[in-house]
C-alpha cells in the first residue's frame, strides 16, 4: 500500500472534480482510488486546501456547496466562457422568481399559501418548471382539506445559487419587496459560473 504522501491526490482530485460535471463530497473522492491506494479522509481535505491555493488567481476556483466540492469558471470570467455557448441561459418571468424567492425564503410552502402571498394564481408551469429545474420539490402534504402539496427547496438549488445551507441566502426584511428578490434572483442566474 502506498503512504498517502507518495500519492498525487491533489492532481487525481483535480481531475476528479473536473469531468465529474457534478458537486463530489470528501467520500465520493476517497471512492475514486483503489482500496489499497485509497487516502485518508484528513488527506482528502488537505488535499482540497492545496487545489484551492493552486487555483488562486487563476480562471477556475474550488468551490464548497451543499452536495460537495466542483471546480467552476470563476464568477468574474463567465461572460469570455458565455461567449463560447450560443445557448443563452433561460429568462425566466418575473412570476417564476418570485414564486422561487417564496419557497426558498417560507419553505415549506403551499401553492395556495404562495398565492395569498402574491395575490395572484400561479401557473402549474411555473411550480413544473422549478421542479424540473430540481431547485424545488415536494416534501410533503399540509393536514388541511384538500391536502395541498408542500414545496422546499432542493440541494441543487443550492448547489446552483453557489450556497452551502439556506443561511446564507441574503436577509429578507420587510423594506425589500418581492420584486427587488426576483430581480437578484434574475441577476444571479445570469452571473453565475459554468459548472
Amino acid at each position: 500500500m502506498m503512504s498517502d504522501a507518495a500519492l498525487p491526490i491533489t492532481g487525481i482530485i483535480e481531475a476528479v472534480l473536473l469531468t465529474a460535471g457534478k458537486p463530489l463530497t470528501v467520500q465520493q473522492l476517497r471512492e475514486v482510488f483503489d482500496e489499497t491506494e485509497r487516502p485518508t479522509h484528513k488527506a482528502v481535505e488537505q488535499a482540497l486546501v492545496e487545489l484551492e491555493q493552486l487555483c488562486s488567481g487563476r480562471g477556475i476556483e474550488l468551490k464548497k456547496v451543499a452536495s460537495g466540492y466542483r471546480l467552476q469558471v470563476r464568477e468574474s470570467f463567465a461572460p469570455w466562457v458565455a461567449r463560447l455557448f450560443e445557448e443563452k441561459p433561460p429568462r425566466y418571468s418575473r412570476a417564476l422568481l418570485e414564486t422561487l424567492a417564496l419557497i426558498g425564503y417560507r419553505q415549506p410552502i403551499t401553492r395556495g399559501e404562495i398565492e395569498d402571498i402574491r395575490g395572484v394564481a400561479v401557473s402549474s408551469n411555473i411550480i413544473r418548471t422549478l421542479v424540473e429545474r430540481e431547485w424545488v420539490r415536494i416534501v410533503g402534504h399540509r393536514e388541511v382539506p384538500g391536502r395541498p402539496a408542500m414545496y422546499a427547496t432542493t440541494r441543487q438549488f443550492l448547489d446552483y445559487f453557489n450556497l452551502i445551507s439556506l443561511d446564507q441566502l441574503p436577509p429578507l426584511s420587510v423594506s425589500r419587496d418581492l420584486d427587488a428578490i426576483g430581480r437578484e434572483i434574475e441577476q444571479k442566474i445570469e452571473q453565475t459560473p459554468f459548472h
